[in-house]
């Protein structure tokens, strides 16, 4: 079995490819290149943060290169601790422990900062498969990316810009935008938040079909809908001998003749489906 190549941000002296730490008005930034195994052939990236913003750009290379930035820690003086009198600390600490590896052209990237905001800048190849997501205090950006995107945050907005292929995208309190160049008619899509509005940009021909819900809010659309305006079918279940009748009242639809199901939810906002211009 090929052994991947681990590549670690925090080893400064070892890698080539890595420029030295900038200490810049209380920041800290590294730069990481890694290389694909086939670059001849598309790849993937994987990156989730606990805290902090993520962007992937797509650029015409066959590197994925990631630029990090944190804060850096204003220490306090300390007392010395015992048996440390006239010794000098020489310990690293506040280095972005963060590294990637490679495989096959699949490349991990991960940070075990859990605590400190993180902003990543991503380039990747044009044509590449992503998987990315961040939980707290960041936003998720993606731009001029070609492939299928599987795209996850928790406190903040997923904006997905000059995109073409498919994605499923959720969050929960943030905005979820999108704008398609093309779209992958084999594949179904799907976006959702809870507090924020979702607020999709598709090509004028595109031909799908919709599924929609929004529980506080409106849902608009400049494309020709043909609303399913048949009745609403009620749903039974039933646990512990009681049983319980909902009603599905999701607005569902075609357009331009239909296609692969996009469906778009949210609670707290509105729903836009825009024809690009």
């Amino acid at each position: 079995m090929k052994t991947p190549r681990i590549i670690a941000l925090a080893a400064l002296a070892a890698l080539s490819t890595l420029s030295a730490p900038l200490l810049a008005q209380g920041e800290l930034k590294e730069q990481l290149t890694v290389p694909l195994s086939d670059p001849a052939k598309p790849g993937s990236l994987k990156v989730h943060l606990v805290t902090g913003s993520i962007r992937v750009t797509g650029y015409n290379g066959n590197q994925v290169v990631i630029d990090a930035t944190t804060p850096g820690r204003q220490d306090k003086p300390e007392k010395p601790k015992e048996n440390s009198e006239g010794m000098k600390r020489i310990s690293k600490n506040g280095a972005l422990d963060i590294s990637a590896t490679e495989e096959n052209n699949v490349v991990n990237v991960s940070s075990k900062l859990f605590n400190t905001k993180m902003e990543l800048n991503i380039k990747v190849p044009m044509k590449f498969k992503l998987n990315v997501g961040t939980v707290n205090d960041g936003d998720i950006t993606i731009e001029n990316v070609d492939g299928e995107m599987e795209i996850t945050n928790v406190n903040g907005d997923i904006r997905l810009t000059n995109v073409s292929g498919s994605a499923v995208a959720n969050t929960v309190n943030g905005l979820l935008k999108a704008n398609f160049k093309t779209v992958d008619a084999k594949s179904p899509m799907a976006f959702s938040t809870l507090n924020g509005n979702v607020d999709i940009t598709l090509p004028p021909a595109a031909k799908f079909d919709l599924k929609m819900k929004s529980d506080r809010g409106e849902i608009y659309s400049d494309f020709d809908v043909d609303v399913d305006k048949t009745t609403p079918q009620a749903t039974r279940s039933a646990k512990e001998g009681m049983y319980k009748v909902s009603i599905e009242d999701w607005v569902k639809g075609k357009v331009n003749g239909g296609g692969s199901e996009i469906m778009m939810k949210n609670m707290n906002g509105n729903i836009y489906v825009r024809k690009a211009k």
